[in-house]
């Protein structure tokens, strides 16, 4: 078992690698009543294209899998598996991202026999026919109520307006067509591929100690047999630079417009530290731009051309990078001509030291008191670990910004091909 101490937070991780491959990280938190555990494995919505377990060969597996996945672990031959945790005073739950697959519960007390039960419901899958059929119909209600959720098809939209042939454009949940092709046989050839415990993270979080709990996945794990490891093939498309659609309006039941100004990002493969500076430079150049507390904020703000469902996002990944920038619009073709005026403007005259030194400050207040919930330091300490860096670097990195960076961060990104807007107007 390794600790990794981080003085200037005065956190401690320990981390230990299984024989199976199966890395283990606890950072205790003493005086914490709630233990926080999340089973991660690296595999999510956009790997439909891969070299199977045991196979030489590429196949494509239909859109949707990897949720379709997620939901069919909770069911066993014995019950569902919400019930054992609820009898022990235990909430779970899971979630499934463009690139990971997590399954978590958090208990103040039975945190041992909750953290046996989490291990073993995502190492023991049971997949019939007659429950796949089954489950078809309720993931296809899911996807027919996101259908018809306005947020939800603004910010897809966005997506597909930016992506020509990238996984990243396609819904998590897949299609009502496309769940329809799966099968049990399907789902344990993922499974088999993307579960093995080499390709997972567990993360455990809150009042527990860390040797013990080191020592009882290490218990758990030496009790199964797992097929020796091998290096997961994926593939993604080509995918070109531009925007596939430039503009997309969408006319739906709603009562006011919404609008996103999306960015296609052409980063290339960052990883490690680099990749968590980058991320942070992207952040701060958007709060500089369009925080609450910026000039074009409180400007658009008190003309009503933007209101409080006005905001950004950046999402950096290996193989896909964008900005979404937007909210709900009495106009939004003014909406979007303001906030691209914001961008190149700020191209123009560049950032100011002050503002950014007051963002970073800002920032890292925000950073520090996350570090009070067991919940983001887990989800967000094994999305990182999967990007070979750690939550601990988020902190040096945004005190290393600097106006240069944010700068060159913005002309190198804003470029009129990598630009696109999805609107959806009141029918």
């Amino acid at each position: 078992m390794q600790k990794q101490s981080f003085d200037q937070l005065k956190e401690a991780v320990y981390h230990e690698t299984l024989d199976n491959g199966l890395q283990v990280y606890v950072l205790p938190k003493h005086g914490f009543s709630k233990t926080f555990a999340i089973f991660t494995t690296n595999y999510g919505s956009i790997d439909n294209e891969f070299v199977p377990l045991g196979q030489d060969a590429f196949t494509h597996v239909p859109d949707g899998i990897a949720h379709f996945l997620e939901h069919k672990l909770f069911e066993k031959e014995d019950g569902d598996v919400f019930f054992k945790f609820g009898e022990k005073g235990a909430f779970t739950n899971a979630f499934t991202s463009f690139t990971r697959t997590a399954y978590l519960f958090s208990s103040t007390s039975n945190v041992e026999e909750n953290l046996e039960t989490l291990v073993d419901f995502v190492q023991e899958p049971y997949f019939t026919e007659e429950t796949v059929e089954k489950e078809k119909g309720i993931i296809g209600q899911e996807i027919q109520m996101y259908d018809d959720d306005a947020d939800f098809r603004v910010y897809f939209g966005a997506i597909e307006n930016m992506y020509h042939h990238h996984p990243v454009k396609i819904d998590i949940a897949g299609t009502v067509e496309s769940i329809a092709d799966i099968d049990k046989d399907l789902l344990y050839l993922c499974y088999n591929t993307f579960y093995h415990p080499s390709n997972m993270i567990l993360f455990i979080v809150g009042n527990v100690d860390p040797e013990q709990a080191i020592d009882q996945v290490r218990a758990n794990q030496a009790k199964k047999t797992f097929a020796p490891a091998k290096p997961i093939k994926r593939h993604f498309p080509d995918e070109p630079k531009s925007v596939a659609v430039p503009k997309k309006t969408l006319k739906f039941p709603v009562q006011i417009a919404k609008n996103l100004v999306a960015i296609k990002e052409d980063i290339g493969l960052l990883r490690g530290k680099e990749a968590v500076q980058h991320e942070m430079t992207g952040d701060i150049m958007l709060e500089l731009l369009f925080g609450t507390t910026s000039a074009a904020y409180l400007d658009l703000y008190d003309q009503g051309i933007i209101d409080d469902t006005f905001g950004f996002d950046y999402s950096l990944q290996d193989s896909f990078s964008f900005v979404l920038i937007g909210g709900d619009a009495k106009d939004p073709d003014l909406q979007e001509s303001k906030i691209k005026e914001t961008l190149e403007n700020a191209i123009q005259t560049g950032f100011n030291e002050a503002d950014l030194e007051l963002i970073k400050r800002k920032k890292m207040g925000q950073f520090l008191r996350s570090l009070n919930s067991p919940e983001f330091i887990a989800n967000q300490f094994s999305q990182y670990i999967f990007e070979e860096a750690s939550l601990f670097d988020i902190l040096p990195a945004i005190e290393a910004v600097t106006v240069a960076d944010v700068e060159n961060f913005l002309k190198r990104i804003y470029l009129e091909d990598r630009v696109t807007t999805f609107q959806i107007i009141p029918e």
